[in-house]
């Protein structure tokens, strides 16, 4: 990874991102999203990078399917915003759900390497 961030870095955070939502991979989880991360989920609720794993941890969030479709990717120095629909078929404390969410997700350049800082999430 070089000094500059790009288009082709964030699309690959992303992809990474989607695989380790549908294989509830805590460590890549753990490693793409920020120690500080807030979120909005859908409900209005702000939920921290801990109260997010353990939707993972505990099984109560089951992605089984996720295609996403970017929309808009801005990169403003070591920042990328990007927006994108997705549709999601899964399972949320054992009851299923079919829905398309749009997202804005905050990824930032660290020494560690890209991680997301923020975003939200809405029907």
């Amino acid at each position: 990874m070089g000094t500059i961030l790009t288009e082709r870095d964030i699309l690959e955070q992303e992809s990474k991102l989607y695989n380790a939502i549908k294989q509830s991979d805590i460590g890549a989880l753990d490693e793409l999203l920020h120690q500080d991360l807030l979120f909005i989920i859908p409900s209005g609720e702000v939920i921290t990078k801990e109260i997010d794993l353990n939707s993972y941890r505990d099984g109560s969030l089951k992605i089984d399917e996720l295609l996403p479709n970017v929309e808009h990717l801005n990169i403003i120095d070591d920042l990328a915003v990007i927006t994108l629909t997705m549709d999601l078929k899964g399972k949320f404390n054992n009851v299923p759900f079919e829905v398309t969410y749009r997202y804005i997700r905050f990824w930032k350049k660290f020494a560690e390497g890209i991680k997301v800082v923020g975003g939200s999430g809405m029907a």
